[in-house]
């Protein structure tokens, strides 16, 4: 496959022209040449100097991650700047990127795949940035209490050895659950208007206890990495169903 028509066809599924004045992020081929041949893609969520390196030393022809090196651009190219987009240079590894539309992608993105393992039903986006959305929010098949929703994502996510943290504030019957992957405590007054009984993310911030309590919301953290590895996963198989050799480089960070 062409590069380019690699490149062209995640931009357009994932609506990447839609979030640029949203995000901060540079989405789509950030390091790389026009041409180029793709037989191997390499995945992962971050590009760093491991997840290069492990990507190239797998034969890999492209590598795809949710975090890039560039966000809003470069002033200059020094530092740990340098560190990461060398190795891609030198080793001739065309970098693709995909940050908040992967987020709220409605089947592909990270907040779907957590919807999926959570078997959430009757769906609709959340989390508003600007004109977009970078999460979802859906109904439980069975009312969830909320030490049994840790216990379910701790067995699930690869946390690092970092165990799921519960703000237990909401009702006893978790019914109504919002999925913002990644640093998504910010959306706490949103899922307050629209009566959501429950905020999954990955990290938060101090606020966002008191936040959590005086909105009666359970937040359940279950860490920025963990919680983002679904859409690079799932964007991995699209990748195989095009024919594609593959690869995902997984690099827990236990945050």
């Amino acid at each position: 496959m062409d590069l380019t028509a690699f490149v062209d066809r995640f931009d357009e599924e994932l609506r990447v022209d839609d979030y640029a004045d949203v995000d901060a992020a540079a989405n789509g081929l950030q390091v790389g040449p026009d041409e180029g041949t793709v037989e191997h893609a390499a995945f992962a969520v971050d590009a760093a100097v491991e997840t290069i390196d492990a990507a190239a030393d797998a034969g890999a022809d492209v590598l795809v991650t949710h975090h890039g090196v560039s966000w809003g651009g470069f002033d200059r190219v020094t530092g740990r700047t340098y560190d990461r987009v060398a190795p891609l240079i030198e080793r001739d590894l065309p970098l693709y990127a995909v940050h908040l539309p992967l987020d709220g992608h409605e089947e592909w993105g990270n907040a779907a795949g957590v919807a999926d393992l959570l078997g959430l039903t009757e769906r609709e986006r959340f989390g508003e940035i600007g004109p977009e959305y970078v999460g979802l929010r859906g109904h439980a098949p069975e009312p969830f209490a909320a030490a049994d929703l840790r216990r379910q994502l701790d067995e699930a996510l690869d946390t690092g050895g970092r165990d799921v943290q519960l703000l237990d504030f909401g009702p006893d019957e978790i019914e109504d659950v919002a999925v913002l992957t990644g640093s998504g405590t910010d959306w706490i007054g949103e899922a307050d208007r629209k009566g959501v009984d429950a905020l999954i993310t990955g990290e938060g911030k101090q606020k966002a206890y008191h936040e959590a309590r005086e909105a009666g919301i359970t937040v359940v953290l279950a860490g920025h990495y963990a919680t983002e590895t679904f859409g690079v996963r799932t964007l991995r198989d699209v990748a195989a169903d095009w024919g594609l050799e593959t690869t995902y480089v997984d690099h827990p960070t236990g945050l």
